[in-house]
């Protein structure tokens, strides 16, 4: 096992259940704001019909632990490489036609219906934000009663109720609470380039995102790598942003390592490098919010 922290379970949202959340203490601190991403695009911008996000506070972190102070370390390379991990095969497809609208002190945001569906998870910079039930309702509404400035939200369509990994859809691109208060799809620009302290884990079961833990699923701070993205990481291979971590905050990145691997990789810094969905076939960056 890692040397580090373990990471342990603390409860989700939703009706009748608790899903299991991962909390890892693995490394993580530097501030990094979000425009040290470059900029990063909106698409198929709406028209301004909502409340503006100059009132809200600025998106804080999950939890206030403060990660101690780390070096670098010597580095063990890795066995394998990590490749695009596939959550578009075999799942549900994300729900569509996301619309989201900021009002007063809440957003309240629709979708809509996924054939096979039974529930949907709504997720806010990586933090649940409603599990709606499909009961046959005329429409799909989630609220979200705390905003934020730079919010990004997940979508996740569930063919049941458990919450396990098999009955999780994908995942969506991520949106964006844009400035005119209008939730819009977001693409942060493919090539875009960030220096981040990178830490490893080797803990199994689910992710804060529902899907386990696995090669390939890698820990971020949602507010600036939204999760539903992929990116590269020199040494280890490709990483899938679905997963959170106490001590991965800022400019941290946590990625996945089987058993003692995790220890030789420790503490390192790295270009992490914005690709695009390989499963997706979209690549075209959108215009700057």
């Amino acid at each position: 096992m890692s040397s580090f922290p373990i990471r342990r379970r603390i409860p989700e949202h939703a009706p009748n259940r608790r899903p299991g959340r991962r909390i890892r203490a693995l490394l993580g601190a530097l501030a990094l704001a979000v425009t040290a991403l470059g900029a990063a695009g909106v698409a198929g911008a709406q028209p301004a019909r909502a409340d503006g996000t100059s009132g809200l506070p600025t998106c804080p972190f999950w939890t206030n632990v403060t990660p101690p102070t780390r070096t670098d370390t010597p580095w063990v390379p890795p066995l394998q490489t990590a490749q695009p991990v596939n959550f578009a095969a075999n799942r549900l497809p994300a729900p569509g036609g996301v619309t989201g609208t900021l009002t007063g002190n809440q957003v309240t945001i629709t979708f809509n219906r996924v054939p096979g569906a039974q529930a949907y998870r709504v997720w806010r910079n990586g933090q649940s934000v409603a599990w709606v039930t499909d009961w046959g309702q005329p429409a799909l509404t989630a609220v979200d009663t705390a905003p934020c400035q730079n919010a990004y939200y997940s979508f996740e369509a569930m063919s049941d109720q458990s919450g396990s990994d098999a009955s999780l859809g994908q995942m969506s691109a991520p949106y964006v609470l844009n400035t005119d208060g209008a939730v819009v799809p977001w693409q942060t620009p493919v090539g875009s380039t960030i220096t981040m302290m990178v830490t490893s884990y080797n803990d199994g079961g689910s992710t804060a995102s529902g899907y386990n833990a696995q090669l390939g699923v890698c820990a971020v701070d949602p507010r600036v790598i939204p999760w539903g993205t992929y990116f590269t990481v020199p040494g280890y291979g490709t990483c899938y942003a679905a997963d959170i971590g106490t001590w991965i905050q800022n400019d941290t990145v946590d990625v996945w390592l089987p058993g003692t691997q995790a220890n030789g990789w420790g503490v390192q810094h790295r270009s992490v490098t914005i690709i695009a969905n390989p499963f997706s076939g979209s690549t075209a960056a959108a215009p700057a919010r």
